[in-house]
């Protein structure tokens, strides 16, 4: 008996903005540039490419380029993609500072 299988497809099951975010913070997480950016490419998926790449200001060929993992987007492109995705960027102290402010 033979299974049949397919390919996963992650953006399958970001179905929310917090599915999304959750997703980006862990690939964010890994601080892996590529993994990062093909990340964004599937939370884009997720939203929908080409509304996603038009908001961003981006054309659907270089969007996919930049955004499969192949490609190193700039930052301005990782900001407007982000945007359009309804998401920002924040930092949080990576250790305790032992003195105060």
């Amino acid at each position: 008996m033979t299974e049949k299988t397919s390919a996963f497809d992650a953006a399958k099951f970001l179905k929310s903005e917090a599915d999304i975010a959750l997703f980006l913070s862990e690939a964010f997480a890994t601080g892996d540039a590529r993994h990062i950016a093909r990340c964004l490419g599937i939370a884009s998926r997720a939203k929908g490419l080409a509304r996603v790449a038009k908001e961003a200001g981006i054309a659907p060929e270089e969007f996919c380029h930049s955004f499969s993992g192949i490609g190193d987007p700039s930052l301005q492109s990782t900001l407007a993609v982000l945007k359009a995705l309804g998401m920002t960027l924040s930092a949080v102290p990576t250790r305790r500072s032992s003195t105060s402010a």
